[in-house]
């Protein structure tokens, strides 16, 4: 009897002990695992800034790009006439020219139907956008708003460096010159 005792005890000492490694085992498993989690947990996080950082830099980009090209659509549709109007300067030109000859004349009647005609032609291509480069003798003259043609010695002193003759007259489209006047100065 005394040896069932003993292997009784030794029986239900060695569960008590299987038990408590049991226990030490899950311990360490579940300390393990959290900081398994702990870890998978700080690299989602780590992982989700930077996919946030990226959605937000990508977002920014795509925000600038969209913005450049309204503004570029802007420009393109603001200069879109230009060669157009460009091709349509030197009938406007014969135009100034027609207005100064036929103004010599004593027929009225054609003076005022070329008139007609002709302020007709400049309100349309100021409502298109076109204006004319305001230059005339006697201005100082600026190499980034006129061309000059040539230089003869200057009339009087006080043209020296300016302004004597505009022999062509010089437009711009919105803020962009699209023919330079050309001009003579004085030297």
């Amino acid at each position: 009897m005394k040896i069932k005792n003993i292997f009784k005890n030794k029986s239900t000492m060695s569960t008590e002990n299987s038990e408590k490694e049991c226990d030490v085992n899950e311990n360490a498993v579940n300390a393990v695992e959290t900081a398994a989690e702990l870890t998978v947990e700080e690299q989602l996080q780590e992982d989700l800034a930077k996919e946030k950082d990226k959605f937000l830099r990508l977002f920014a980009e795509f925000e600038n790009f969209k913005r450049r090209t309204a503004k570029e659509r802007i420009e393109l549709f603001k200069t879109a006439n230009e060669e157009v109007l460009q091709a349509i300067l030197p009938v406007l030109d014969d135009f100034d020219r027609a207005m100064v000859e036929i103004s010599k004349s004593n027929d009225e009647v054609l003076l005022k139907g070329v008139e007609l005609i002709h302020e007709k032609l400049k309100s349309t291509l100021v409502s298109k956008g076109l204006e004319q480069v305001e230059i005339k003798a006697g201005d100082a003259f600026n190499a980034d708003f006129a061309e000059a043609i040539t230089q003869i010695p200057a009339p009087t002193d006080d043209l020296k460096g300016k302004v004597v003759d505009v022999i062509e007259k010089g437009y711009k489209l919105g803020d962009k010159i699209i023919r330079f006047p050309k001009v003579v100065i004085g030297n």
